[in-house]
């Protein structure tokens, strides 16, 4: 039986099945990598309980985002992704439970690709009656029906030239891998990594609110005095990045330096290159992107915060409401990447900062991850290899938790 047939199909799971089903789920649900938001064992319950209850025909998008997210009846699933992005989510968290060699043995309890009917397999080598094992699955073969003797040498064989080739593959996968991931690696960072000097990591503290009222006021001198009392340490979304960075700086044999952003002066930015993490809460990233093609801006109650494009001023697409962000923890956030030579400096500052928490760690995410740099180095290419650069961002964050980011705008100089 396949795994699809017997994911919709109540009477082909037999008791002892669903019990087991159930325990594995229960150790999903009290595992970190779900239990610290309230939607996702919410969302992951539903959709076994339904498929155990056979009642499949409830597990559908529109159903998902009222009984879940409590959305209207004639909610426009088209404009409003928060299902399909919390099941991407739980598809990732879930693979990384099952990664860990400690789980090995358990029952898997998947979200297959496409679909929010679950999938169930008994465990490697020990079978779970109306579930297929894993390896029967992998293999693509009846669960527990072995070749016919007659044909033994046969699929040997087949499966000895069926390994080389797939070793030749593997192999050739690999090195394409790691010479994409170093091209893409080095097209953002290696002007960063070949400067001299270690590297300056400007990290957000949270001085009285100071960095909110210069934006307000419009005045962003270089030389302002900053306050240095009343100071507290960044937030998540700020570590997240830092470690990121500091995880390519480490790995490329490059040193660098941390300072808060109070404690940063100008002729420390002119000792060496220089990245800006956090928006709002790091006055030095709003002075150096003022300028630019892209800037953060604000309301004057600080409500409404937003990255303006300096050719559409008036526009406000890139915006959080503060107000919905923190009632509900669920909204989308916008972030500012950037990499250029600073004229007050003369050196390179990179910015990674997000309007909001999860933007910020997007930015870490984004900056960090082949695949994304990949895509900027191909636009970068499109735009004529220009030196400067920089780059709009947008993630869903669910319960705080930001999903993948999305490159929103670009713009070379």
């Amino acid at each position: 039986m396949s795994v699809a047939s017997q994911a919709h199909s109540k009477e082909c799971l037999s008791e002892t099945a669903q019990k087991a089903i159930g325990e594995q789920l229960e150790r999903l649900l009290a595992s970190p990598y779900l239990s610290h938001s309230k939607r996702f064992p919410n969302f992951l319950r539903f959709v076994v309980e339904h498929t155990l209850a056979g009642e499949v025909d409830d597990i559908k998008e529109r159903t998902l985002g009222i009984e879940i997210f409590g959305k209207d009846a004639s909610y426009d699933t088209a404009l409003d992704p928060i299902v399909r992005v919390t099941a991407a989510e739980i598809r990732k968290r879930v693979a990384q439970y099952y990664q860990d060699s400690a789980h090995d043995e358990e029952l898997r309890i998947t979200l297959p690709s496409g679909s929010y009917i679950p999938q169930f397999h008994s465990p490697k080598g020990r079978s779970i009656h109306g579930l297929p094992e894993i390896a029967a699955v992998a293999a693509g073969t009846p669960e527990h029906v072995p070749a016919p003797a007659t044909q033994a040498r046969r699929w040997w064989l087949l499966a000895a030239v069926g390994v080389a080739a797939a070793g030749l593959l593997v192999w050739g996968t690999v090195v394409f891998w790691q010479r994409t991931n170093r091209a893409a690696v080095d097209f953002f960072w290696q002007p960063v990594l070949s400067s001299n000097g270690p590297v300056l990591l400007c990290v957000p503290e949270q001085p009285n609110n100071f960095a909110v009222n210069v934006l307000n006021s419009g005045n962003l001198p270089y030389y302002q005095d900053v306050p240095k009392n009343a100071r507290v340490p960044p937030g998540i979304g700020d570590l997240s990045a830092v470690i990121k960075v500091a995880g390519i700086l480490q790995s490329n044999g490059k040193q660098y330096a941390l300072k808060g952003e109070g404690a940063t002066a100008l002729d420390d930015l002119q000792r060496s290159p220089a990245v800006f993490v956090g928006a709002y809460d790091n006055v030095w990233t709003l002075r150096l992107t003022n300028p630019l093609h892209y800037h953060f801006a604000n309301s004057a109650d600080m409500m409404n915060e937003w990255i303006v494009d300096s050719t559409a001023p008036d526009k406000t697409r890139w915006m959080i409401d503060r107000g919905a962000q923190m009632a509900l923890d669920n909204y989308r956030d916008y972030a500012i990447v950037a990499r250029f030579t600073d004229p007050n400096t003369g050196k390179l500052a990179v910015i990674l900062a997000g309007i909001g928490p999860g933007g910020t760690r997007a930015a870490g995410e984004y900056i960090t991850d082949s695949a994304d740099l990949t895509q900027l180095m191909r636009a970068a290419q499109a735009a004529g290899d220009k030196k400067n650069m920089e780059f709009v961002i947008s993630t869903e964050v669910i319960d705080g938790e930001p999903g993948a980011p999305k490159l929103e705008a670009s713009y070379f100089w």
